[in-house]
């Protein structure tokens, strides 16, 4: 065979093995890499494993504080009935709040993100990563997650007495959990238990505060608390939260919050958060729960239309703190000098000027010092 022909012959047969070798190579890559992203979850195999660390959470999977109940797609949907509007319990920033029963018979609630929010994948994860962290009795406990595709859920503990919002603007109480609807009248808390509700949720905020990266929630309010059955009060919805370093404040590209909880420096464009943007929105809280006004709604004095924070603080010039108590509730065994304790502590936290605000550490001061 002349020289030339058997040279061609060997560089081609040598180019088809060497294609060969790296079509090889690039098919077994493949192969271990590739998984069906509802098969990437993460399982707790044990109630003390170590919590995810914020940079290594799983997008696309499940996790449950507890390993023998697992949250799949099947239980979850089984569990609501598929999502049905009767078992919808409350509306959380970004998603609705479902009451379900799991197949081993535990009460929880699940909130289910839409899927179109804006930033429904960032408050999930800020949600999770927060809640999976926090131990104290006055946060909502989160007890496991779902999340795939565009679809996510957290699961909590479930609490029995619903949110403080429906305590002070919904007249009924209503329940349907596989047993027709039952509706009742809503009897007004009295001023000892609203105290008792203020006094945990200021307890909560000084937690998250004196975390060694202070958490700052930035959307108190009232449907933001949730009441166990013993009128035990537990902060929830951490999806506007965010971490912040002690030495600085978390400055953000949008304002956070609620309407009428608001503090007056984002009215003024100022959007830099730290603790003392909580304690204005907790201060807000405070005279809501005392009077049993909506906070962004106007109140008459003197003929004019004021804001709940300006009220309050003429009120409190004129010594009447007793005539802006819900006129719904009893009297009977309230100490004035407490009320007036409580309307001084309420006008301090919704200070105009951070600075004139107190840190919450102050606040539970206060309140331990309080006649009842």
């Amino acid at each position: 065979m002349d020289h030339n022909v058997q040279a061609v012959l060997a560089a081609v047969i040598s180019f088809f093995v060497v294609t060969l070798i790296f079509a090889a190579i690039i098919f077994l890559c493949k192969s271990n890499t590739k998984t069906h992203p509802r098969q990437r979850q993460y399982r707790a195999p044990t109630q003390n494993r170590t919590q995810p660390e914020l940079s290594s959470v799983v997008v696309d999977g499940s996790w449950s504080f507890d390993p023998y109940v697992q949250f799949t797609w099947d239980e979850i949907t089984k569990s609501t009935n598929n999502f049905s509007p009767d078992l919808i319990i409350g509306d959380g920033s970004f998603g609705l709040v479902y009451k379900a029963r799991l197949s081993n018979g535990l009460v929880v609630a699940i909130k289910k993100l839409s899927p179109d929010a804006f930033q429904g994948f960032r408050e999930f994860r800020a949600e999770m990563e927060t809640l999976a962290k926090l131990r104290h009795p006055n946060i909502v406990k989160i007890l496991g997650y779902w999340s795939a595709g565009q679809e996510r859920m957290l699961v909590y503990e479930f609490m029995e007495r619903g949110n403080l919002d429906q305590w002070f603007h919904d007249p009924t109480i209503s329940s349907s959990f596989g047993h027709g609807d039952v509706s009742m009248p809503r009897a007004p808390l009295s001023w000892g238990v609203r105290l008792k509700i203020i006094r945990g949720i200021a307890n909560g905020l000084f937690y998250l505060h004196g975390l060694e990266k202070p958490i700052i929630h930035r959307d108190i309010k009232a449907s933001n608390v949730l009441l166990d059955s013993e009128f035990e009060a537990h902060i929830a919805d951490f999806g506007l939260a965010r971490r912040i370093d002690t030495s600085h404040s978390h400055v953000s590209t949008q304002f956070a919050g609620t309407m009428g909880y608001m503090p007056p420096e984002y009215r003024d464009g100022v959007n830099v958060a730290n603790v003392k943007v909580d304690v204005y929105s907790f201060g807000v809280l405070m005279l809501e729960t005392a009077t049993g006004r909506r906070p962004n709604l106007s109140v008459k004095f003197e003929n004019k239309d004021i804001g709940l924070v300006q009220w309050a603080r003429k009120m409190e010039a004129q010594n009447a703190q007793m005539e802006m108590v819900d006129p719904n509730i009893s009297r009977e065994g309230i100490s004035e000098d407490g009320v007036k304790e409580y309307f001084r502590i309420a006008c301090k936290c919704t200070s105009e000027l951070q600075k004139d605000r107190p840190v919450m550490q102050e606040v539970v001061e206060w309140f331990e010092k309080m006649a009842m």
